[in-house]
């Protein structure tokens, strides 16, 4: 039986952003009518069974509300039975539950929706849908295209070699201890309290770790594609450090935010070579969102894991199907 696993986060897309640039608002209501293009599609593409995170706005019950008479699902939804907090942390106790229960995680949310369910899924293939503020790692998608996408790879019609790509991941260690992950970036503050958890001020930016950046991204990122592009799929990140002696770029930390950054020095990022971090107190960010308060005098080490979530490559997993005539009646 094929599985799905849906988490689409009520709270992602309505951070501070939103005031200080002109970023997009993907209302809860969008969300609703995006999942019930996703159940469309994932019953055409053979998924007999979806288990759908439920949350404090009803995306997922609303969604269901809507799909009656030529729309009628015939595949089996149930929702998971935990205890909703409406934080961040509903992402990831979903995230560990469904690991043992479905084929493939479908993800509506930003950076930090998928950065949680990276960490809670394990080696279940995602497919992230961009509903968040600055996105790199989801992308924009139509949720029926998202749907066959992960309905193909869920139910094995399209094989994991031919339809899943390897992403990297940052790994951020404390005294020596693993603490917490990234996809996009790591971004070391010069401050001491996390405060508001989204950043857009580079004047408090010391350090910059990347998976990956390019010019056509928004956020921290931009400035990595400013200096020197690295795509999703380069086996190795980039290192930036913020400020006066080297050379100024000119990035789009937000959506019509475009600001010069002063950056003293940049390297490659290879993997597995954890790269020390001095300076302590700062405070580290995490794809976007301020996360750690590291004390003064603790050892903190950044390490590029190309060992990342498993991710479905919608444009592959498409072309596979169409080839294989896997839309043919």
């Amino acid at each position: 039986m094929a599985v799905v696993g849906i988490i689409a986060n009520p709270a992602s897309g309505k951070d501070i952003r939103r005031l200080v640039t002109h970023a997009t608002v993907c209302d809860n209501m969008e969300k609703v009518n995006m999942v019930r293009r996703i159940l469309l599609a994932l019953q055409a593409a053979g998924v007999e069974r979806v288990l759908i995170m439920p949350d404090y706005f009803g995306i997922g019950a609303r969604a269901l509300d809507g799909l009656t008479g030529p729309f009628r699902l015939n595949l089996t939804v149930e929702f998971l039975s935990m205890n909703i907090t409406g934080t961040q942390e509903d992402s990831l106790r979903a995230a560990s539950i469904l690991k043992d229960k479905v084929d493939c995680l479908i993800t509506l949310g930003g950076d930090g929706t998928n950065r949680l369910v990276a960490k809670g899924c394990d080696e279940v293939p995602i497919l992230p849908v961009s509903t968040g503020t600055n996105n790199v790692f989801p992308t924009m998608l139509e949720g029926t295209v998202a749907g066959l996408a992960a309905g193909f790879i869920a139910a094995n019609r399209v094989l994991p070699e031919e339809g899943l790509a390897r992403h990297k991941k940052l790994e951020v260690y404390i005294d020596g201890v693993f603490t917490d992950i990234a996809l996009v970036d790591v971004v070391v503050l010069n401050e001491q309290f996390i405060g508001s958890r989204a950043i857009w001020d580079v004047d408090k930016i010391k350090h910059i770790y990347a998976t990956r950046g390019e010019l056509k991204n928004i956020g921290i990122v931009s400035v990595v594609g400013a200096l020197q592009p690295v795509q999703a799929m380069d086996p190795y990140g980039m290192y930036v450090e913020i400020g006066q002696g080297g050379p100024c770029v000119m990035a789009a930390l937000g959506p019509g935010l475009l600001v010069q950054v002063p950056v003293k020095s940049f390297a490659r990022l290879e993997p597995m070579q954890r790269m020390a971090v001095s300076g302590t107190p700062f405070v580290i960010a995490l794809d976007g969102e301020r996360e750690i308060s590291v004390r003064s005098g603790a050892d903190v080490e950044i390490n590029l894991n190309p060992a990342g979530p498993r991710v479905v490559d919608v444009p592959k997993t498409l072309a596979r199907a169409a080839a294989q005539g896997l839309m043919r009646l």
